[in-house]
């Protein structure tokens, strides 16, 4: 369980985020809502939701996570949880945060043009070295063409 794995895998620079997951998982706890199930559910659809903003397969976040297709698979069927540390590493891939796919917090509502830009950005963090400094030099390219009177 994710309330278990916050004693087992301590991550102190997500004190916070932490804090407020092990609140939400008291407050249904003492709600009466089974934590499984409700949990999982919202995760895995946020996971879903989230992947389809950006344009990504599943497949896809899988590999720019590190996982595997089936384990992450698992989470996005709602089959398994990940532990702490995965659920930080497919936050940060998917470019939001352990909140926001845990169902804590509601994601803040964007732009067309911040969607786009998510995109890029995640695309971004898949990228090699030599194919960020290509891409660099096509967007410089890009921008000095769009900045030029026509």
């Amino acid at each position: 369980m994710i309330s278990a794995s916050l004693f087992v895998t301590p991550c102190f620079e997500h004190q916070e985020q932490i804090e407020r997951i092990f609140d939400y998982i008291s407050f249904m706890a003492w709600r009466g809502v089974p934590e499984q199930n409700v949990l999982m559910d919202v995760f895995a659809t946020k996971l879903r939701e989230r992947a389809a903003q950006l344009g990504i397969s599943n497949a896809e976040v899988a590999r720019r996570a590190g996982l595997s297709e089936r384990r992450y698979g698992h989470y996005v069927s709602g089959v398994r949880e990940p532990d702490l540390r995965t659920l930080l590493t497919i936050a940060t891939t998917l470019g939001t945060t352990p909140d926001v796919l845990l169902g804590v917090v509601d994601a803040k509502p964007s732009s067309q043009r911040q969607d786009l830009q998510d995109r890029i950005l995640s695309a971004l963090a898949a990228l090699s070295e030599d194919d960020l400094q290509t891409l660099a030099i096509q967007i410089e390219a890009l921008a000095a063409a769009r900045a030029q009177p026509t």
